[in-house]
């Protein structure tokens, strides 16, 4: 009886603890939909597509990548860190090829996590993330704060960044772009300022906030204001046509791949690693999440919707709101589609410049300035390779910064593990011993020279290699054409002892 009578408790508990997780994961799943709906709507507008195909990555992030096994917290969907490149693609290549290079991008990202490369982004240097991330920033800001105004903005970044004075002058002069303009500056003030309303109203996430005022005003302010065009969930599917696959033959639809899995890839990865550090549940598994976001990716280029990553926001909205398992992402995906199937007509409430504002701000929390200050203090050269990495993305393109990064990592890199340090060792007697430590290479071959063409010439050297760790090719030839010139010039001869 007694042993019957402990079952059933055991039984009562189990029960009540899967009753209060499913409780958690359904509150938090809420909680992401009501921050994934402006967030999916803006990254869309700005990405220049309908405002629906955010909707319909956010529900791939949900309910294909959530139920997918990898990391089990993070939410997956639109983020604002491609918003930039996905613009330029579409400018470039036209809205129905989007789907061709997003569904690549899922293969690719397949082929990765099947080879098992998923672990490799983590040897990516963080700054060369950060500096990608704070480049994206920097284009995003400049070129929404046009559409703050309801504005064009010019196709370059640096145009863009340029022209700022003159989209000010401008919109001052006119009281429709002046409207609009303070419209979505109301919308980030509410958006910084939201963190210190009381905790009642703080229940409401400060997206969905900043945005229902937003909606609010635009409603007062009539037509003045342009709110968003709907097109209808099934009427923004966009599955790319068989002709549209042969554009993969081309360099630039390569290289914008390539651009789309690698930001794609690392930011979700780097979003795995810093929502772990915010949970105790079970770890990521790198190479199956890289499968998982190439699966998402893959049916969201067969919808011909936009790219999806892991979003830091969503993922952390989503520890802080209780979720303890996966299915906290997967309901928010069906509250997605049920948003987007049952009421379309909303989004056509929403006024653009306040989905700019969204995004001007998302803009400034991509650009880690406490991060650069730190390491300018602490690590001079890697805050050079952050800030380089941003100004030649605003400068030369995405693609192109991540890679001008990427030398700029490696050569640091190169030249800090290259420390070659030279004893000089003279008993008064010969020979005199140069004894070499550290690495030597071509990168310290200028200092090393002139130390050396410093030795006395009346007399017989010996150096000594045994300190090395490693002599590069380059090095060693230049210490024999040392060597033959001292032994011709001071008839002393050069000798080589004890090589590594």
């Amino acid at each position: 009886m007694q042993h019957l009578l402990d079952h059933a408790r055991s039984f009562a508990a189990a029960q009540s603890s899967r009753r209060g997780t499913f409780l958690a994961d359904l509150t938090a799943s809420f909680v992401v939909f009501l921050v994934a709906v402006p967030l999916c709507v803006g990254v869309a507008v700005a990405s220049g597509v309908p405002a629906e195909l955010g909707l319909i990555t956010g529900i791939v992030g949900g309910l294909v990548t959530g139920f997918l096994p990898g990391s089990s917290l993070q939410v997956s969907g639109p983020a604002a860190g491609l918003t930039v490149l996905v613009y330029q693609a579409v400018q470039q290549f036209g809205i129905s090829v989007l789907g061709v290079l997003v569904l690549a991008t899922g293969l690719l990202q397949l082929l990765m996590g099947a080879l098992r490369l998923g672990r490799l982004f983590r040897a990516i240097s963080v700054s060369v993330v950060e500096g990608m991330l704070a480049g994206i920033g920097l284009v995003l800001i400049a070129g929404q704060l046009y559409s703050m105004a309801g504005l064009s903005a010019p196709s370059q970044s640096l145009a863009k960044i340029a022209g700022l004075p003159g989209m000010l002058v401008d919109t001052w002069g006119s009281g429709t772009a002046l409207t609009s303009f303070a419209l979505g500056l109301g919308t980030i003030v509410v958006l910084v300022l939201w963190k210190k309303m009381p905790q009642r109203l703080r229940i409401v996430p400060a997206p969905l906030a900043a945005v229902g005022l937003a909606v609010i005003a635009g409603a007062l302010l009539g037509p003045s204001v342009d709110k968003v065009e709907v097109h209808g969930l099934l009427d923004s599917i966009q599955p790319p046509g068989l002709s549209d696959f042969s554009r993969l033959a081309e360099l630039g639809v390569i290289g914008t791949v390539l651009a789309f899995a690698l930001i794609a890839s690392a930011e979700s990865l780097f979003s795995a690693a810093a929502v772990d550090r915010l949970h105790d549940g079970p770890r990521t598994r790198y190479n199956q999440e890289l499968m998982a976001q190439g699966a998402g990716n893959a049916v969201c280029g067969v919808l011909g919707a936009l790219p999806l990553t892991a979003v830091i926001v969503r993922s952390a909205a989503n520890v802080h709101a209780g979720a303890r398992t996966k299915a906290s992402r997967i309901m928010h995906g069906a509250w997605l589609l049920l948003f987007a199937a049952l009421v379309p007509a909303a989004l056509g409430l929403i006024p653009v410049a306040a989905l700019a504002g969204v995004l001007v701000h998302a803009g400034f929390k991509l650009i880690p300035l406490a991060e650069i200050r730190r390491l300018w203090r602490t690590h001079r050269g890697e805050a050079l390779v952050l800030v380089a990495t941003a100004l030649a993305i605003v400068s030369v393109g995405m693609f192109e910064g991540v890679l001008v990064g990427l030398a700029l990592s490696v050569v640091k890199t190169a030249w800090d593990t290259s420390r070659v340090h030279l004893d000089v060792i003279d008993n008064g007697c010969d020979p005199i011993v140069a004894r070499l430590s550290g690495s030597a290479t071509f990168l310290r071959l200028p200092k090393l020279l002139d130390q050396l063409e410093a030795l006395p010439q009346d007399r017989p050297v010996e150096v000594d290699l045994s300190g090395l760790h490693h002599l590069d090719h380059a090095c060693r030839t230049s210490l024999e054409n040392w060597a033959a010139r001292h032994s011709a010039e001071s008839v002393q001869p050069v000798r080589f002892a004890r090589e590594p």
